[in-house]
């Protein structure tokens, strides 16, 4: 079955291009979710003024890849302690976040969440709320990282490996 769920981990470029490489993603798309105001531009996202963070829309086979470990994976490229800051990017519009579409998934996302907080022993910064606006951010951000193969990146090329290597 084809479901979705959003992932805010800082610059999208990084999380969309890290989610493609596993196994079962089906689709990917860069954009901005949860903000106040409608068709939101990079550059107006950019003020931080917009109230949309980063996020990439993760399309994927639920046959093949499980929410779990997406979930975790995701975990696995952010800091989940750090607030409205990935990497060198630091702003609200690079804040974490975890935003669903099914009610299906509230059960998968707090078990793993909770799961993670006892591991890190603190308090998670990672917002988790249902999605409640989504839009696509420009072309040219779309696929970043393929189009622009020594572009910036957050989440280190390690774990790119690791991503691909996670459910064969």
């Amino acid at each position: 079955m084809i479901k979705e769920i959003y992932f805010a981990g800082g610059c999208f470029w990084g999380t969309e291009h890290y989610f493609k490489q596993i196994r079962g993603v089906i689709s990917t798309e860069a954009g901005y979710a949860n903000g106040e105001t409608s068709n939101p531009t990079y550059e107006e996202v950019y003020t931080d003024k917009t109230g949309y963070a980063e996020t990439v829309k993760v399309c994927y086979d639920s046959d093949v890849v499980e929410l779990r470990l997406l979930l975790e994976m995701f975990f696995r490229s952010i800091d989940p302690t750090s607030l409205n800051r990935q990497g060198n990017d630091i702003g609200t519009r690079y804040r974490t976040g975890i935003y669903y579409t099914s009610a299906d998934d509230i059960a998968t996302i707090e078990e793993v969440y909770h799961d993670i907080e006892q591991i890190v022993g603190e308090e998670l910064m990672v917002e988790v709320e249902p999605l409640k606006s989504f839009s696509p951010a420009e072309e040219y951000h779309q696929d970043y990282l393929d189009k622009n193969p020594t572009g910036y990146c957050h989440i280190p090329f390690e774990l790119m490996i690791m991503a691909r290597e996670a459910n064969k």
